[in-house]
C-alpha cells in the first residue's frame, strides 16, 4: 500500500495495463515527449516506445476516429483528450460511431477515453467544463467519474479491461489536491457500482467527482454543530448508476442532496431526482434538493469562480435547510 495523488493513481493503473496487455496503446496531443499536458503519461515513451505512446495532429475527431478503428480492430487504445472541453470536436465520431458500433453490428469497440474535466484551477470558459451530461444521455456509453486515488486507479484498470467505450472523467483540480492510500497490487473496481463514503441515517448526499470532498467537509460539520448524520454517496458509477444504493440511502434517510460540479439544469441530478420520485417518493420526507454550478460559463477571475462553483458552505447551508424541513 502506497499513499499516492489522484494524478499518479492514474498513471499507475495506466502503466500496469500496458504491462500486463500489449494490445493496450495510447494515443493523444503531447503525450509523448511532453508527457501530457499534466504530465500522466510522463516516462511512458520511453518504457513502451513510440508504436505505443502516439503523439497525434491536434484534431480529437480525428484521434477518436482511430482509436474506434483500432479498437474494431483487437486493439485496446487510452485516447487522451488534453482537456474535456475539446470532445466537442470528436463529438459525431464519438455519439455516431464508438457508441452504436456494438448494438449495430454486435462487435466489441474496448477504447477508453481520458477527459481531464472540471474547474478550480483558474482556467476560463474553455478549459473548465463538466461535460458528462452530454453522454450520459447516449446509449452506449460508460461513464466514470472517480474522486479518490483509490478509485482513480481502479476505475481506469476496470475502463481499460471493458470491451466497449468508457469516457473516464478525471477532475484536473483533484490531481495534486488529493492523495490517499492505494494498493501496489492489482485491483479493479466493478463500473456501475457505486460507494458509501460516509455512513449516515438523517439524510443522503449524492455527490461524485470533485465534490465529494467539500461534501465530505460539509457533513462532518452538520454533524458536529447540529447532530445530524449524513450519508454520503460517491457513484464513482455515472453509466450505468448504482440505482439500488441510491435507493436504499434513500428509502432509510427520507432526504436527498445532490451535489455536483457541473450545472444544475440539465445535469445528472435531475435524473437522479426524478428517479428518488418516482421509485422512493412515498419514503421523502422532504423535497429533493440539488446543488451545482451556476448556470453561466466558467468566470476566469478567481473571486467569480468560487462564486461559481459548489463549495462546502452551500453544501452545508442546504444540509441545514433539508435537516430542518
Amino acid at each position: 500500500m502506497s499513499v499516492i495523488s489522484y494524478i499518479e493513481a492514474i498513471s499507475k493503473g495506466l502503466w500496469e495495463e500496458m504491462e500486463r496487455d500489449s494490445s493496450v496503446f495510447l494515443l493523444g496531443e503531447d503525450i509523448g515527449e511532453y508527457g501530457g499536458a499534466f504530465k500522466v503519461t510522463k516516462g511512458f515513451l520511453k518504457h513502451f516506445g513510440n508504436d505505443r505512446v502516439i503523439d497525434t495532429v491536434l484534431a480529437e475527431s480525428a484521434i477518436l476516429g482511430a482509436a474506434t478503428g483500432a479498437a474494431l480492430a483487437g486493439m485496446k487504445p487510452v485516447a487522451e483528450m488534453q482537456f474535456a472541453d475539446f470532445v466537442t470536436n470528436g463529438f459525431n465520431q464519438l455519439i455516431n460511431n464508438s457508441a452504436s458500433i456494438h448494438y449495430r453490428w454486435n462487435l466489441p469497440v474496448p477504447m477508453v477515453v481520458r477527459l481531464p474535466s472540471g474547474a478550480g484551477i483558474h482556467g476560463g470558459p474553455f478549459h473548465s467544463r463538466n461535460p458528462e451530461a452530454w453522454f450520459f444521455h447516449q446509449p452506449g456509453l460508460k461513464l466514470v467519474a472517480p474522486a479518490t486515488p483509490y478509485d482513480a486507479k481502479g476505475l481506469i484498470k476496470a475502463a481499460v479491461r471493458d470491451p466497449n467505450p468508457v469516457l473516464y472523467f478525471e477532475h484536473k483540480r483533484l490531481y495534486r489536491h488529493v492523495k490517499g492510500e492505494v494498493p501496489d497490487d492489482d485491483y479493479v473496481i466493478e463500473i456501475g457500482k457505486g460507494d458509501i463514503k460516509r455512513p449516515g441515517s438523517d439524510c443522503s448526499l449524492i455527490t461524485y467527482g470533485a465534490t465529494l470532498h467539500p461534501s465530505i467537509e460539509a457533513a462532518a460539520l452538520i454533524e458536529q454543530q447540529d447532530g445530524v448524520e449524513v450519508e454520503v454517496i460517491d457513484l464513482r458509477s455515472l453509466a450505468p448508476l448504482d440505482k439500488d444504493l441510491i435507493l436504499s440511502s434513500v428509502r432509510k434517510t427520507g432526504k436527498v442532496l445532490i451535489v455536483h460540479e457541473d450545472s444544475v439544469t440539465g445535469g445528472i441530478g435531475g435524473e437522479i431526482a426524478a428517479l428518488v420520485a418516482e421509485f422512493a417518493f412515498d419514503h421523502l420526507d422532504a423535497p429533493v434538493k440539488r446543488i451545482g454550478a451556476i448556470d453561466t460559463p466558467t468566470p476566469f477571475a478567481p473571486t467569480l469562480e468560487e462564486y461559481f462553483l459548489p463549495n462546502r458552505e452551500k453544501i452545508l447551508a442546504a444540509l441545514k435547510e433539508l435537516a430542518a424541513y
